[in-house]
């Protein structure tokens, strides 16, 4: 027994936790029982299906297959009838004599929404039975359903029409969970940490549906195996590509197009998928904005473009080992070059701005026996943003130089990872599941590097005199290391009661300051007899790295910045009370109540900002965070009618001892209510329709409430000062839109064709994008008045996409 806890190095104390877990499985255990275990996959292309629920029909005893299809599930020696279920595909079954231990994989077959019967999952864990709190999964056919803007279906734009999750303002991308910043989310694609997840300034996002496979929003209840963020965690897999036959997919829109293809590269054993998206705005509009230019005697370009590439293999080595190798890499990109001259003088000027991610994960599967699953995972992510301009003036005489200035500025940041982990799932019973595993992260930041330079040129009376200037204010690379090890049982304690119990431990080390944390966390479920169930969940969080941000709309400026001796990591404790319950055979409704802490969180300090030069520790403050509220949720994944309705009664507060006199203040995206309606439905095999309708309460933002004449640096001035009492002092007006989309699709021959037509904000309703003031003139004199800017009007859309 002594060897099965070698795997957990980091202390006595996850030691013992681990061997309480153990323990408990191994009581259970008896010689008479033996262990069907395998991987169920997709007929048609071999993906594997995440979370079908695998079933013995005699006992009632039944399991869940994991991120990899993988399920183990140990019964007593007799006639075993195994179902097996996932939605949206035909059951599967088996029936032989359970002897031995016998490995079983299964393929099920798709089934089509509109055949409704023949679909039903005889689902052995329904929402009510799970003990886990917070986890909502959203079907990837449901994210493409969603009107998008521009016809842009979006991972993130779905997910923030979740209940509990707020997103930044009109038309961005931002996720903003439970009272939390856009830094307290662990956003994973395929395991690996993307930093910053938005395009065309946050109103797309980096992730392209044509190559995600499943969806998965925690915010709260988490998990012992998660950790790192106070907020939430977003899982996105990408589809593993078909092992059968090959495919490909396209969508050309107004804005973008895109491209995935897929097929074996060894039938049956290897396949592999490639995606690619680009937009041709700066294509389409070059023409009309050179025209522009020539209008006012200028020449030049100026353009924007975004693209994301994801590719993916993987092979099968045996019926124990599967290696998986997947890519992604995304950019932004602005430049402009412009310029004027006649004879006397030449002028030009530049500007470029460029972001963008990169991720790697090689993965290898191994099946180490019947009840024993382990992945280990080698991952790389980088995120780098880089901005500059510069201007070039000439004088000329007779085409001879006489005068030259030159001014170039430049910033860089940016955050690497290179990480290693290592997860084992175990199920020594039925009412066992247990996780473990460790990882490591080695962090490199980079917090800002600005380079200025002029240069100046000049003939004088035919002597010339030149002058120049250069500096460089680096902030040098920071190195620190990160650490964490799990454990966790999801144990089924009677027919009634479940708890998922565990531990997380992790640390952090920075320039020989380390940093320590055990974090518990713990969800239990009581079932009633009528179906329904009450769930209560309770989880610590520590997060090591930090990012600032100016809360405003704009540039992705934010940086990455790591816990030091001065700045202490962000820590969170939440507790949450809910019920849940499958209302029929397809309906899942749910309500929660929570209640979070957050210590540390940080911010700029009054008057600070990111472009400044100075340390950025000089710059922030840290403070405390509340957010407490109720949800409401009710979601139907399948047949001809599917989406979901959600509402928030929330309120999020902030709180830090140099900003707003050290009185608590709410926070930006504090928002009492949130509601949210998505739904689709097909009509025909051939035609569509979707919708989508949001209200939320607006944004609080700042405003002076009284002005008053102060000194002025001119004697012949007047300088008006405003008084604002307390920070986010006023509500922007209320948030309220529709969006719209209907599907025309056609078998031809060799592919299918559909035509999507639709309208982002369909009754046109101007929603508050920024707030200003202005002066009104009348017959009684002016006034100074408050008014809004909106962004979008009615947008509407087409896009032509194929699949063949």
């Amino acid at each position: 027994m002594t060897n099965t806890y070698t795997f957990f190095p980091p202390g006595k104390a996850l030691g013992l936790v681990v061997l309480f877990l153990f323990l408990h499985s191994i009581t259970v255990f008896a010689q008479d029982k033996f262990t069907i275990s395998g991987t169920i996959t997709d007929q048609t292309s071999g993906e594997y299906l995440i979370g079908a629920t695998i079933r013995d029909v005699k006992s009632g005893k039944g399991t869940v297959t994991n991120t990899f299809g993988f399920y183990s599930l140990t019964l007593p020696s007799d006639t075993a009838l195994i179902t097996i279920t996932y939605i949206g595909y035909k059951p599967g079954a088996f029936e032989f004599f359970l002897n031995k231990n016998t490995t079983q994989n299964m393929a099920l077959e798709p089934g089509s929404v509109l055949k409704e019967v023949e679909i039903k999952a005889d689902r052995y864990e329904r929402i009510e039975e799970r003990a886990q709190m917070g986890r909502i999964d959203v079907p990837i056919q449901q994210i493409k359903n969603v009107p998008a803007l521009l016809g842009e279906k979006d991972v993130l734009k779905a997910l923030q029409l979740l209940p509990g999750v707020s997103g930044g303002g009109e038309g961005q991308s931002g996720i903003y969970v439970r009272g939390g910043g856009p830094d307290q989310n662990l956003i994973l694609l395929d395991g690996v940490p993307v930093y910053n997840v938005s395009h065309l300034f946050g109103f797309f996002s980096v992730f392209n549906p044509d190559a995600i496979k499943d969806v998965s929003l925690i915010k709260g209840g988490f998990p012992a195996r998660y950790g790192g963020r106070l907020s939430s965690v977003i899982e996105i897999n990408m589809k593993e590509g078909n092992e059968n036959e090959f495919h490909g997919e396209g969508t050309i829109g107004l804005v973008a197009s895109k491209l995935t293809l897929e097929g074996p590269i060894k039938k049956g054993k290897s396949s592999f998928i490639v995606s690619g998206r680009r937009t041709y705005i700066d294509i389409i509009a070059r023409p009309l904005i050179k025209a522009g230019l020539r209008e006012e005697d200028t020449e030049g370009v100026v353009g924007y473009f975004f693209d994301d590439i994801n590719a993916k293999v993987n092979y099968k080595l045996s019926e124990k080992d599967r290696v998986y190798l997947s890519f992604y890499t995304g950019k932004d990109k602005f430049y402009l070059d412009i310029g004027e001259k006649d004879e006397d003088y030449e002028d030009a000027f530049k500007a470029g701005l460029g972001w963008g991610n990169i991720t790697t994960a090689a993965r290898w599967n191994h099946i180490w026996n019947p009840k024993l699953f382990a992945n280990t995972t080698l991952t790389y992510t980088r995120y780098r943003f880089h901005t500059s301009n510069g201007f070039e003036s000439r004088e000329l005489d007779d085409n001879t130089l006489v005068s030259e200035d030159k001014f170039d500025l430049s910033y860089f940041s940016g955050i690497g990872d290179v990480a290693a982990k290592v997860d084992f799932d175990y199920l020594p019973d039925p009412d066992h599941y247990v996780r473990f595993g460790a990882n490591a992260i080695v962090h490199t930041f980079k917090p800002g590097t600005f380079h200025a330079s002029y240069s100046s040129f000049e003939i004088d009376d035919t002597e010339p005199d030149s002058s120049s200037f250069s500096a460089d204010y680096v902030q040098k690379n920071v190195y620190a290391t990160e650490f964490a090890a799990y454990a966790e049982d999801d144990w089924k304690i009677n027919r009634r009661f479940r708890i998922n119990a565990g531990l997380h431990f992790s640390g952090f080390v920075l320039q020989d300051k380390p940093y320590f944390s055990l974090q518990p966390r713990l969800n239990a479920r009581y079932l009633f007899g009528d179906g329904w169930s009450l769930k209560a969940g309770f989880s610590t969080m520590r997060q090591y790295i930090h990012l600032l941000t100016n809360e405003t709309i704009g540039l992705p400026t934010d940086l990455w910045l790591p816990t030091t001796q001065r700045v202490k990591p962000q820590d969170s404790w939440q507790v949450a009370l809910g019920s849940a319950k499958t209302l029929g055979d397809d309906y899942e409704f749910s309500i929660e109540l929570y209640y979070k802490e957050m210590n540390n969180v940080i911010a700029f300090r009054e008057g600070s900002s990111l472009l400044q030069f100075q340390n950025w520790e000089n710059r922030v403050s840290q403070g405390r965070g509340t957010a407490y509220g109720s949800e409401f949720f009710i979601q139907k994944k399948t047949g001809r009618l599917s989406g979901w309705i959600g509402y928030t009664l929330s309120w999020a507060n902030r709180q830090f001892d140099d900003i707003n006199f050290g009185r608590e203040y709410p926070y930006k995206y504090d928002r009492r209510h949130d509601f949210e309606i998505t739904a689709s439905y097909k009509f025909t095999d051939r035609f569509s329709l979707a919708g989508t309708w949001v209200y939320s309460t607006g944004n609080a933002v700042t405003l002076g409430t009284s002005q008053y004449i102060g000194p002025s640096e001119y004697d012949y001035f007047i300088n008006t000062i405003s008084h604002t009492p307390q920070r986010n002092n006023f509500r922007m007006p209320s948030y309220n839109r529709l969006d719209i989309g209907l599907e025309f699709t056609k078998k031809k021959r060799r592919y299918t064709r559909t035509w999507a037509w639709g309208a982002y904000n369909a009754y046109n309703r101007k929603n508050p994008f920024f707030l200003y003031t202005d002066t009104d003139y009348g017959i009684n004199g002016r006034k100074k008045v408050l008014k809004k800017a909106s962004l979008f009007p009615i947008i509407p859309y087409f896009a032509w996409s194929f699949k063949f």
